[in-house]
């Protein structure tokens, strides 16, 4: 048996920032994953970091995106200076653009609706907007200007983590499932994975749609399920996108490298993860809508995701009922996003045994009953 400080189970974005902010207070760290870590949601993500809620069940968790992205340029920063590896972020906000008869109505109600929830938007004419990207297309009929969003490769961000958590001191286990939780008195004591037993004296529960699965009797408990969701990638003939895209059916999220990023769907299909052609027409759709030359680029890619939902659409975070053992999970479609304050606040937990942020919203208990 191997005894660490801390075990992480889940080695995509969210675990390895853990590992990573743990390791960095010289804590002996494992970060454990059933196949090759950063290859579930983290890797089919497109990388959009925007604290504006994508429905009103998004809207508690505003304070904590605002917060992560507070974060963010620090975090970047620390984990590039450690892996030699680049992240690809960028601040160069985005365009949340509007179609249809009562596109000018919509835009106005979103501009209020973010002002009184404290996020920066402005509206644009449309010929500033076209000043900004000259290849909108004539469906446009009305446009806003988020400021201080910003986006990440969450591939290269992920491997990026993954070697600071190493070269901090972090041990890495791919490959390695997880049979079940260990306890001892009712407290949290480690994992049994392979067959072995690994002894902890925490254990941070960071699997994102799996987590449920490895409680097992417990599942109630960290109730998570995979939300699928299609993904595209698309190389445009002749011209680039310098900022994200975003509609009210889709986004464009553009890459260094002159790639665009086009999704998603969101479908309760378990951990089916096939594309479909009913997904890929639907983002199709919305993507040559906000760009019609997309009609003749290139595809290079599709996949899907599946993302961790929770029945309030919320994240899991902080203590659980089991002393030692800590829920950092159902992020659903904001994983990419929330990863800073994800590890700062575990790692406050964990050495502190308390945070100064509020994040009783997220706790693990309120599924307790």
């Amino acid at each position: 048996m191997r005894n660490y400080d801390v075990a992480v189970v889940g080695g995509g974005l969210i675990g390895a920032a853990i590992a990573f902010e743990l390791a960095s207070e010289k804590l002996r760290v494992l970060l454990l994953d059933r196949q090759t870590p950063g290859r579930e949601a983290s890797w089919a993500a497109a990388g959009m970091l925007s604290a504006a809620p994508d429905g009103l069940p998004a809207i508690p968790l505003i304070p904590l995106a605002q917060e992560s992205l507070r974060l963010y340029p620090a975090f970047v920063k620390s984990v590039e200076r450690v892996s030699k590896k680049s992240a690809q972020f960028e601040r160069r906000g985005a365009l949340h653009l509007f179609s249809g008869k009562n596109a000018g109505l919509d835009r106005d109600e979103i501009v209020a609706r973010y002002r009184s929830l404290g996020l920066a938007i402005d509206p644009l004419s449309l010929g500033e907007a076209r000043a900004r990207e000259s290849s909108l297309g004539p469906e446009v009929a009305a446009a806003a200007w988020n400021p201080d969003e910003a986006r990440i490769d969450p591939r290269a961000f992920t491997e990026a983590v993954l070697a600071a958590a190493q070269k901090r001191g972090a041990k890495i286990l791919p490959d390695s499932p997880i049979s079940r939780l260990l306890f001892e008195r009712g407290r949290c004591s480690g994992v049994l994975a392979c067959g072995k037993k690994i002894l902890a004296a925490s254990v941070v529960l960071a699997a994102g749609s799996f987590s449920a699965a490895i409680l097992g009797k417990n599942s109630a408990r960290v109730p998570t399920r995979p939300v699928r969701g299609q993904m595209i990638a698309l190389r445009p003939r002749g011209f680039r996108l310098a900022h994200v895209l975003r509609s009210g059916r889709g986004y464009l999220v553009p890459r260094q490298d002159g790639r665009v990023i086009a999704g998603s769907t969101l479908e309760d299909a378990g951990f089916d993860k096939c594309v479909t052609p009913a997904g890929l027409r639907s983002i199709l759709a919305a993507a040559t809508e906000m760009v019609p030359a997309l009609d003749s680029a290139e595809i290079l890619d599709t996949w899907s995701g599946l993302r961790p939902g929770t029945p309030d659409e919320l994240p899991i975070l902080g203590p659980s009922h089991a002393p030692g053992l800590f829920i950092a999970t159902g992020h659903y479609r904001n994983g990419i996003l929330l990863a800073p304050v994800t590890a700062r606040l575990t790692r406050e937990w964990i050495l502190a045994g308390k945070t100064n942020f509020d994040a009783a919203p997220f706790s693990p208990l309120r599924f307790t009953t």
